[in-house]
């Protein structure tokens, strides 16, 4: 081992002692042979594989994890033929059949004419520091889902819609494919939670969505919460012909349940109306002014005596 300028470096006891106290494993690579020239004795506590059991980088390779394996040690390679200092993090395979999360750090040591002599380092377990990194990957990703999830009903929110409204219009403009979407609103609604209450009106809203998505199948579709109560459903590569078939689909589950409400006018059962379109959208063309489009429909529905369907002219 050098110190890095070529110069011998002596390995005194008082520096096997500092290097063997620390929780970190030193470690030393001929490059030559690719044989382990030491290992330090804390491999053993970590990862139940004597010191003794390392002998050729073939050893280290081995007892990484397989979905690690090839780009780590790909990485360490072609930066060490390169000359270069780095750092890797996988997981290890301890003798007991698990695995532990180490980071290596790697110094290349030259010779004097600057070729590569040797490989030292220090590897670390940081099992914890990724417990909590998956932690915290984890929590982030269920406050995403919940930033796109309407609270009361469990579809997706409107930020969602428009999200995902967005990339399915500039899809469908790129293949030019179809995207069709329907707006379905619950008829006098506002009657229905005069008459029995907001908690009441809460429940009949998670009825509704709990029917609503029972008709749509297609995996790439989505139903969202679009306000109050008032829903909307995306279907990409689908026609007009389609839509309204989804569409009557849940009108007819909405009339099957027979969720009662005397103040309706539509004959004492709750209804909804919706308005749907279907357009293969050109690259210029705005995906609000569809909405709109399709929202004007539903409103037509609703003008129109409710409890009914309105589509494309």
């Amino acid at each position: 081992m050098n110190d890095g300028g070529g110069r011998p470096w002596a390995e005194p006891e008082t520096y096997r002692t500092l290097l063997e106290s620390t929780r970190a494993i030193p470690w030393k690579i001929d490059w030559a042979s690719m044989r382990f020239a030491y290992i330090g004795p804390q491999i053993e506590p970590l990862l139940g594989w004597s010191p003794q059991s390392w002998a050729t980088v073939q050893d280290w390779a081995e007892r990484i994890h397989a979905d690690d394996r090839e780009r780590v040690v790909s990485f360490c390679v072609a930066q060490s033929q390169a000359g270069v200092d780095h750092e890797a993090d996988y997981r290890a395979l301890t003798a007991a059949g698990d695995y532990v999360w180490i980071r290596d750090v790697v110094h290349v040591v030259r010779d004097a004419d600057g070729a590569v002599e040797a490989l030292v380092g220090f590897m670390f377990d940081i099992s914890e520091r990724k417990r909590t990194e998956e932690h915290v990957l984890r929590l982030q990703a269920e406050l995403e889902v919940l930033s796109y999830t309407d609270a009361l009903t469990g579809l997706a929110n409107r930020r969602r819609f428009d999200a995902v409204m967005a990339q399915a219009w500039a899809q469908a403009a790129r293949t030019q494919e179809r995207l069709a979407l329907a707006m379905f609103d619950i008829d006098d609604f506002k009657p229905y939670n005069d008459a029995y209450g907001h908690l009441q009106g809460d429940a009949c809203l998670k009825q509704v969505a709990g029917l609503l998505a029972a008709a749509v199948t297609a995996p790439d579709a989505l139903l969202a919460r679009f306000g109050g109560e008032e829903f909307a459903l995306v279907l990409p590569r689908t026609d007009a012909d389609g839509a309204r078939a989804i569409v009557e689909d849940c009108r007819a589950r909405l009339a099957v349940a027979r969720i009662v409400h005397p103040h309706s006018r539509t004959g004492g059962i709750l209804t909804m109306s919706a308005g749907i379109g279907s357009a293969v959208p050109a690259w210029d063309a705005p995906w609000l002014a569809f909405v709109e489009t399709v929202d004007g429909r539903l409103y037509r529905a609703k003008d129109a005596g409710r409890n009914r369907v309105v589509g494309e002219p």
